[in-house]
């Protein structure tokens, strides 16, 4: 058996290419905070200082928020619960793979309450190889350096109180033991937020370098006896013998999803016997290997810390999930199949954010490791049956689209020597024609759009056309891959006239794309201002524009560039007024946009965000020049709040980087950037064969963001694009700035940027006039049976039909009865229109989304048929409508629960009740448990306390002070009394 024996550090830093020896320090630039000023109703970025390595296994982050909460850290919180390892890509994916590390002293405290810390940023320094922070209440001073699968901590105790470490290895199931001979905590937590993962744990361990003079393991809020546990919560306390002040304890950890020896492989392998500053200097340097393959000159000190973070978020995603083993082989644990595997795996990534411009700067700025993430797309296809389109660090049931195609098409057309690029192919073409194990995997509603060109907007498949451009341009793809691959003619011509699908839902009276019924009629009424329905968080001007590879044809849709460049201005000219009705609230997707004051300009999200460019198209495109600098200038900061929304692993700040050399790819899958105006007047790319590729723009200011000519290594350049192809020939790039816009600029027609139509007219005139097959034997789904009785509707959506007519009515009883309870009770303001969608790719119990659905899992139902309320509990969850992060989940799960147990009508039957106290619980251990808890309070201080505290989680009124408000003590104090008694009055219907 071949073994390639090699460092993965090592090979990754060859991978970035060997630059000059004098690499400037570009780390200093970088600022992790940026983007952390953030929660759910707003989006300054929604990202957390990730302390790691580029494209990291796992990253290190200081925890101010709860175990499980997605915003781990947040900018406005002053205290510190832990240093927990994460691979969180988003906090609306939530995390996978943790535990978390906090120095304490005084005490051997563990609950996070406890053990938390006030810190102030002015004590906190923040750079991407290296975190610290001064813990006040604890007089600790904390340090991390990290590599790519392991890092050491330095803790500085002070004084010398009693000195602790608690390891937390959080909830969902986790194994912790001490070993005290060594000096050595070992465990693992098989926590993770998205998908049903076989056989998944991160395993850990942790190397002191002080011995243990206390130590204790823990369960839920107690010790337990030993030195190991394994339970639903876990941890461990430590301690150690501080005998001078500023003693400092060295730990050194690692971890694996493979095994604890792979993890304390791992540790020998990247950290071994090197001590904190040895890692610090060489990730230092590793970092500023990376980011000095674009260097910029003539940049204000805010446009370089802008810059190099947003750099710095570039290379942070997709993550590596593959290890070294003892044999020197590439493996991995394999989240498709749950077994262990060989070769390369990448995850932590959404394509439907990131193949617009992270993976073409990829592409071109690192083609060696953008291979070896094509190489684990091959293997998650090989291991699941489907390519992912978003990975979490599986399939994860979010989003739309099946861009995987683009992502894999692109880098291939791109010049990466993908290793059975056949087998990968094969991938597109089953993604591109069946539906996957969950609805964002493969193409959800494909039957539909392979027949009628389109997702039907009556079909019971939300987000319609977005998924219908979608799928139109990532048939694009496929259709170039095809040809490059020399695939059969009819094979091309199939996935060709495919392209051309977006022609389907355009509507030539309003100009824009609209949602088209099965019967061929428009959706109406019509709001183009109306988010979601039949788009993905956004709205028809945001999403007319997805037609990435035939821009010219929406050009001629819309009546002629001239009107197509009209329709551009009325994006930014139109008020940033919106309809959130389909939502039942602004979403912060939509508050970003309205406070940008950039008009229907949403660049906080990406559907839009390649807009811009789209005037090259039109022959204006020094509309393109001001437009980009504007957004460059008033939306990108290198501040906690820098960002105008989700960052999103690298996609928003890769239209920035791209934006600021000067040039963009509107269309993955063609060769072309289009040309926009460079932030600064020279930027170096060295490309990974050594070659350098320059942009001059030496009389670029802020004043001077027009082009007024332009050269290409020295000789006059015409076009409003670029070649990829010219690009990494090496070369130079010269612009010519001005104050006044060249607006008398006359744009020959092979000066445009790509259009298929335009570009390939032979192919495009062949497939053009179609048809697609049509319905044929499809029946079309049944309408939802709507009931209105009362003043409220239930529309009851049955995505399978294995639930008798029987059971279903008894749903409906159940709505009819205890909706209109709920209403009266907690919240006169609630929705009166409900969807019961029943959706056995579904494969939880059941879930209320954003837009007031419910959708259950019926294969829960067949299992447990008196389990019926569960209806109610997701009732009071669509009564609740809270919409603020300072509520926590276990006072919004408690609540329904709390609900549940009052006015449930079948828990008898359903064998549903509330557990007795137990001393390992916790008012946040369960929902059950918080619901008695509630349950007690209500007896014993206030028989409306829940009423009151529902309606202060609705109104933004909760805080910590609520318990004490209203009960006269805090909610620690409230459990100390109860666990002491704990009886309640209850009779269960």
């Amino acid at each position: 058996m071949f073994k390639r024996k090699v460092t993965i550090m090592a090979l990754a830093i060859s991978c970035v290419a060997a630059v000059s020896a004098q690499v400037k320090d570009l780390v200093q630039y970088v600022n992790p905070l940026m983007g952390t000023l953030s929660k759910p109703d707003l989006s300054n970025g929604n990202t957390y200082p990730a302390i790691g390595t580029p494209w990291p296994m796992n990253m290190w982050t200081p925890q101010t928020g709860d175990n499980g909460n997605g915003w781990q850290y947040t900018y406005t919180a002053d205290k510190i619960r832990g240093f927990k390892q994460t691979h969180q890509p988003s906090p609306w994916m939530n995390d996978y793979g943790v535990f978390s590390i906090m120095p304490v002293s005084k005490k051997s405290v563990f609950k996070q309450e406890q053990r938390a810390s006030w810190f102030t940023h002015k004590t906190e320094t923040a750079q991407p190889h290296y975190y610290s922070v001064y813990l006040a209440d604890h007089h600790i001073t904390t340090e991390i350096t990290p590599t790519e699968r392991a890092a050491i901590f330095r803790i500085t105790y002070h004084s010398t109180d009693s000195a602790f470490v608690v390891v937390d290895a959080f909830r969902r199931g986790g194994y912790i033991k001490i070993i005290p001979e060594e000096n050595k905590i070992v465990g693992y937590s098989t926590y993770h937020a998205r998908g049903r993962l076989k056989n998944f744990a991160n395993y850990f361990v942790l190397q002191f370098n002080t011995p243990f003079t206390f130590k204790k393991v823990w369960s839920k809020d107690a010790y337990v006896d030993g030195l190991e546990v394994k339970a639903d919560t876990t941890g461990a306390v430590i301690g150690f013998n501080i005998t001078k002040a500023n003693q400092q304890v060295i730990v050194k950890t690692s971890s694996s999803f493979i095994s604890i020896e792979q993890a304390e492989l791992n540790l020998k392998n990247e950290v071994g016997s090197k001590n904190f500053e040895q890692v610090k200097t060489e990730t230092k340097k590793y970092w500023n290997t990376v980011l000095s393959k674009i260097q910029v000159e003539g940049a204000t000190e805010e446009q370089l810390k802008t810059f190099y973070s947003c750099y710095y978020r570039a290379v942070m995603f997709p993550n590596k999930l593959y290890e070294k083993n003892a044999d020197g082989e590439i493996v991995h644990y394999s989240p498709y199949n749950g077994k262990k595997e060989k070769g390369y795996l990448y995850g932590g990534t959404g394509f439907w954010d990131t193949f617009r411009a992270l993976y073409p700067f990829l592409n071109l700025a690192y083609p060696s490791i953008n291979k070896e993430m094509q190489e684990g797309l091959l293997n998650a296809y090989k291991e699941g049956g489907f390519l992912p389109e978003w990975s979490s660090p599986g399939f994860a049931d979010i989003m739309v689209g099946n861009n995987s195609a683009s992502v894999v098409a692109d880098a291939y057309l791109k010049s990466a020597k993908i290793n059975d690029i056949n087998k990968l192919y094969e991938g597109l073409l089953n993604g591109a024609n069946n539906e996957g194990p969950v609805h964002a995997v493969g193409r959800y509603g494909v039957k539909y759009y392979n027949a009628l060109g389109y997702v039907p907007y009556n079909v019971k498949i939300n987000e319609n056309v977005a998924r219908t451009l979608e799928y139109a341009y990532d048939d694009f793809t496929i259709f170039k891959l095809a040809q490059k691959l020399g695939r059969p003619a009819s094979e091309i011509e199939l996935y060709a006239q495919r392209s051309l699908n977006y022609r389907n839902l355009f509507d030539k009276e309003r100009k824009l794309m609209r949602g088209k019924n099965a019967q061929g009629d428009f959706q109406s009424p019509f709001n183009p201002l109306k988010w979601g329905d039949a788009f993905t968080e956004g709205n028809s001007w945001h999403y007319t524009w997805s037609v990435f590879h035939d821009i010219d044809n929406l050009a001629n849709l819309m009546g002629g560039r001239k009107q197509f460049a009209n329709m551009l201005d009325s994006v930014f000219s139109l008020p940033p007024i919106f309809d959130d009705s389909y939502y039942g609230g602004t979403i912060h997707e939509i508050r970003e946009m309205q406070i940008a004051n950039m008009g229907q300009y949403a660049h906080g999200n990406q559907p839009i965000q390649h807009m811009i460019y789209l005037y090259n198209y039109a022959g204006e495109s020094y509309k393109t020049q001001y437009w980009v600098r504007e957004a460059m200038n008033r939306l990108y900061k290198p501040t906690p709040d820098g960002y105008c929304g989700d960052e999103d692993n690298g996609q928003t700040s890769a239209w920035y980087l791209f934006s600021a050399m000067g040039f963009y790819p509107v269309c993955p899958g063609s060769d072309q950037y289009v040309i926009g105006a460079p932030l600064f007047k020279k930027v170096t790319l060295t490309l990974e064969d050594g070659k350098k590729f320059v942009i001059n723009a030496a009389a670029n200011s802020d004043a001077n963001r027009y082009v007024k000519s332009q050269t290409l290594n020295g000789a006059a350049y015409s076009k409003t694009w670029l070649s990829y192809f010219d690009v990494i020939k090496g070369g130079s790039f010269t612009l010519n700035m001005s104050s006044a816009p060249d607006k008398a600029r006359v744009t020959k027609e092979s000066d445009l940027p790509y259009s298929f139509s335009k570009d390939e007219k032979a192919l495009y005139d062949k497939v053009k006039g179609i048809q697609p097959p049509g319905l044929s034997t499809i029946t079309l789904p049944a309408k939802p049976d709507t009931i209105a009785k009362n003043g409220l509707t239930l529309y009851m959506i049955d995505e399978e039909s294995s639930l008798t007519k029987e059971f279903k009515q008894r749903m409906i009883d159940a709505f009819f009865l205890q909706y209109p309870k709920l209403i009266q009770k907690y919240n006169l303001n609630a929705k009166k229109a409900i969807n019961f969608v029943i959706d056995q790719k579904y494969d939880g119990v059941a879930v209320t989304t954003a837009d007031n659905r419910i959708v259950y899992n019926p294969a829960w139902f067949h299992k447990n048929p008196e389990d019926i309320d569960v209806v109610t509990h997701e009732l009071m969850h669509v009564t609740q409508a809270y919409k603020f992060n300072n509520v926590p989940g276990w006072v919004t799960e408690g609540i329904a629960d709390f609900v549940r147990a009052t006015e449930g009508i079948n828990n008898v039957k359903g064998k549903w009740a509330m557990p007795e106290l137990q001393a390992t619980h916790s008012y946040k251990s369960a929902y059950r448990i918080t619901a008695r808890f509630l349950l007690w309070i209500t007896q014993k201080y206030q028989k409306d306390f829940v009423v009151k505290l529902d309606d202060a989680a609705r109104t933004n009124k909760y805080s910590q002070e609520f318990w004490k408000t209203n009960t006269g003590k805090t909610v620690d104090e409230l459990w100390t009394e109860y666990t002491a008694s704990p009886k309640v009055e209850i009779t269960y219907n």
